[in-house]
C-alpha cells in the first residue's frame, strides 16, 4: 500500500482537536511506541535500509506491529511504500532482528487521537521530546503522480480547514527531528 502524507506542527493541541472533531469521524485515542531498526555499519546505524517495531495500545488493546517502508519525499508530503505485519510477541523478533545485525537506531512515543473523513486519516499527537503535530493520510494503491497531486491537493485542502497553515508542515522525518534533539543535549 502506498501511504501518502504530511506532518505539521500544531501551537493550539485544544483548539486543532475541537476543529478536528466538528470535521471527521473519532475512530480511537492511542498511544505508539516505536524503536527503529536498522543495519549497522561502522558503529553507526544508517537509515538506509531498517524496520519499525510499534507497540500500539488503544481501546481494543496492545499489539506489535513491524513495518517496513521504502521513503520518499515529493515536496513537503512523504510517499512511502510501507509494509506491515502483526507479531504475537515483539521480544523474539527483535532478538531475530539482532542476529541479522540490525540495533535499535532511535526510539519514538507518541500519544494521540485519530479521526476519519473521506478516505483522509488524521491523527493529533503529542511526541515526546518534541511537541505536537497533526498527521495527516490518504492510503493509495498507485503512485503515479496524478494519484500524488490529488493526494497531496486533498491533503492541503483539510489542513486548511481545520486552521492549520501550509508553512507549519514539518518535511523532516521524525527521527531525523529526535536525533537532532537528542545531538543538541
Amino acid at each position: 500500500m502506498i501511504e501518502i502524507e504530511l506532518k505539521a506542527w500544531i501551537d493550539d493541541p485544544k483548539r486543532t482537536k475541537i476543529a478536528v472533531s466538528t470535521l471527521a469521524s473519532f475512530e480511537r485515542e492511542f498511544e505508539k511506541e516505536d524503536s527503529y531498526w536498522y543495519l549497522v555499519e561502522k558503529e553507526t546505524a544508517t537509515p538506509n535500509f531498517g524496520v519499525r517495531i510499534r507497540k500500539e495500545t488503544d481501546g481494543e488493546g496492545t499489539r506489535s506491529l513491524v513495518t517496513y517502508k521504502i521513503k520518499e519525499k515529493r515536496g513537503r508530503v512523504e510517499v512511502n511504500d510501507e509494509r506491515e505485519f502483526n507479531v504475537s510477541d515483539a521480544k523474539p523478533f527483535e532478538a531475530l532482528l539482532d542476529i541479522f545485525g540490525l540495533q535499535v537506531g532511535a526510539r519514538k512515543r507518541k500519544k494521540g487521537w485519530a479521526w476519519t473523513r473521506g478516505g483522509i486519516t488524521a491523527e493529533l499527537c503529542e511526541v515526546h521530546g518534541l511537541g505536537w503535530f497533526i498527521e495527516l493520510e490518504i492510503l493509495a494503491s498507485s503512485a503515479d503522480e496524478q494519484t500524488i497531486r490529488e493526494a497531496r491537493g486533498r491533503l492541503l485542502s483539510f489542513l486548511k480547514e481545520i486552521g492549520v497553515g501550509e508553512d507549519k508542515i514539518e518535511s523532516r522525518y521524525y527521527t531525523e527531528m529526535l536525533t537532532e534533539v537528542k545531538s543538541g543535549e
